[in-house]
């Protein structure tokens, strides 16, 4: 895997590629969640980087894609993911996104519904207005202050360790985290802007129709949020397949890594 670098308006991201193991214009993108860095797809990566061509991003102003300016909102996210595909010659890319990096996924399919060869929601959630209820929303645009004033100590605690169920996962977690220690004003910014960032995608009521075959993945233990009850009716309303991982969390892939990436693999063979 090679870093490498895009230049953007608000400041330069990394990511991560390989050499595509054949001549293929596929790629599987793997997006990470709110606050976690390329890391969170380490299993992923080490199974895939010699079957197909893979990119994993440090999403804008995440871990090494920083410094960057935070006037930017989840459709520059998904028009600077495709800046990257076409500067790697990616024009049939597979979106993989775990929570954040799903919703991520959902608005590239957007922008770009004839790109998007096929798409992966790891614990995340549908991005449509009908799912959720304005006091989630109103709760989502206020969260900045919640990270700022909780005890660090508390924080890497929770975060680390409510994310996952495996020791594997919670250490993980934990090390992602310590990017950030010392500068929990600068965490507390891209988890309240992440957020602020959903409810306005949201709140702009847009389709967010997903084109492209798809699968849903989501730990049977995932307490973030409501993200159980939300893929539930994401799978009831649209009939995406979903996958539910026994004794999984939140980073499902990385509690259960072996069982994520064959069914990340035997989606990619039919698709």
């Amino acid at each position: 895997m090679q870093e490498k670098t895009f230049e953007t308006r608000c400041g330069t991201i990394h990511y991560w590629t390989n050499k595509a193991p054949s001549t293929s214009s596929m790629a599987l993108a793997f997006l990470p969640g709110l606050t976690a860095d390329h890391r969170l797809f380490e299993k992923q990566l080490a199974y895939f980087e010699d079957k197909y061509r893979v990119l994993v991003w440090d999403a804008p102003a995440h871990a090494s894609s920083w410094p960057f300016d935070f006037s930017f909102n989840l459709g520059d996210k998904a028009l600077w993911l495709d800046g990257i595909f076409e500067k790697e010659g990616v024009s049939s890319p597979v979106i993989i996104g775990q929570s954040m990096g799903g919703y991520v996924g959902q608005m590239y399919s957007q922008l770009f519904p004839d790109k998007l060869k096929g798409f992966i929601s790891i614990d995340s959630a549908p991005l449509q207005r009908c799912y959720v209820t304005a006091a989630e929303i109103w709760l989502l645009k206020r969260m900045e202050p919640v990270y700022r004033h909780y005890p660090w100590k508390s924080l890497l605690k929770a975060g680390s360790e409510g994310v996952a169920e495996s020791e594997y996962g919670k250490k993980l977690m934990r090390s992602i985290m310590m990017t950030y220690d010392g500068d929990q004003e600068r965490y507390s910014r891209i988890a309240g802007q992440g957020y602020r960032l959903l409810a306005e995608a949201m709140e702009a009521d847009l389709p967010y129709e997903i084109r492209c075959p798809a699968l849903l993945i989501c730990g049977e233990k995932d307490r973030a949020g409501s993200c159980v009850r939300y893929n539930k009716a994401w799978h009831k309303k649209t009939g995406i397949p979903i996958e539910w991982i026994k004794g999984a969390g939140h980073n499902s892939n990385t509690d259960e890594p072996d069982i994520v990436n064959k069914l990340i693999e035997e989606f990619v063979l039919r698709i």
